[in-house]
């Protein structure tokens, strides 16, 4: 039986350590047998879990019979890994096992150099740490879950579900991993990525610069068809000077950042009200439906329909949107 090993270090988040113990122990394969067997190690006999305290029945050494090993994310995830636990989960990967982590467990990880070199995601919120502490990881905080063969990564809390099961699908096809969603309450594939949980921040201009006045009038503007020689004119100054003078103050172009000002906007009309999809593209300055849907999934990494049933918060029935 292949044998999953959670490692609970102090910290350890309660739903990123039960998540893979629940979706893994419930698994059952063709004919009742149970699919795998989950076991829980810590470096110590007890473990701070925050709001209580977990008792492990398994030390370190669990690592050397683990088949997969699950790392649940901590609450100060930058802090750094023990020793021991470092050597563990080198010696594991030696050994061919499989590490795979959930949400921040990816700070774990990567802090015994196993991601070097390789593609991998965190939570969103915590991206930025991750990038500065561990720059030679190739971060990718707008995916769900990456899946680099030995060594797999998770999003937030809830994608920690969406590894469990593409890695129950990995082992045992999809028939197994549909019925451990069923089980789940959680469907087998899930649209989009973590981005369509993260609002987009608009690129600032510090406050009393010669753009601030500019991206005021943008902001309003936003709904009107602009073009860069409109903004430039309104600017009083060159294209070429505006957006080497934009860039400077926001780190993005005119355009660029008229874009993101009519998403956000977009996404507010989502949820807070039924009026059509194309109708809120429009409103917010899109030219074309198409226009609009393109530039919102790529910003956003789902589509405005799926966008408005995960978040609108309007009790207005959208099924005609």
């Amino acid at each position: 039986m292949h044998r999953i090993v959670v490692l609970a270090l102090d910290g350890v988040i309660p739903f990123d350590l039960a998540t893979p113990i629940e979706v893994f122990e419930r698994v059952r394969l063709p004919g009742g047998v149970q699919a795998y067997d989950v076991r829980v190690c810590a470096p110590a006999p007890e473990v701070d879990a925050g709001p209580f305290t977990l008792k492990a029945h398994h030390g370190l050494e669990a690592l050397e019979d683990a088949d997969t090993i699950m790392l649940p994310g901590c609450r100060e995830p930058a802090h750094g890994v023990r020793e021991e636990v470092v050597l563990g989960l080198r010696a594991a990967a030696g050994r061919g096992t499989r590490i795979a982590s959930v949400c921040a467990g990816a700070f774990v990880l990567a802090a015994t150099g196993l991601l070097d070199g390789r593609r991998a995601t965190t939570h969103w919120a915590g991206a930025t740490a991750f990038a500065r502490l561990y720059p030679d990881v190739d971060l990718d905080p707008a995916v769900l879950y990456v899946d680099e063969g030995q060594f797999l990564t998770s999003a937030g809390a809830a994608a920690g579900l969406d590894l469990c099961l593409h890695i129950i699908r990995r082992d045992h096809g999809s028939a197994v991993a549909a019925d451990a969603a069923r089980l789940s309450v959680m469907p087998l594939e899930r649209e989009g990525g973590q981005a369509q949980f993260i609002v987009p921040e608009q690129p600032p201009a510090p406050r009393g610069s010669t753009m601030e006045p500019l991206l005021t009038w943008l902001e309003a503007s936003a709904g009107r068809d602009l073009t860069l020689d409109e903004i430039a004119a309104h600017a009083g100054m060159s294209t070429r000077t505006l957006n080497r003078r934009f860039r400077e103050h926001t780190g993005t172009t005119p355009l660029q950042w008229l874009h993101l000002a009519r998403i956000r906007r977009a996404q507010h009309l989502l949820e807070t009200t039924a009026q059509s999809v194309d109708r809120i593209g429009g409103t917010v300055g899109f030219g074309s439906p198409t226009a609009f849907r393109d530039r919102f999934k790529r910003i956003v990494g789902t589509s405005p329909h799926q966008y408005r049933r995960s978040f609108s918060t309007s009790r207005t029935n959208h099924s005609s949107s």
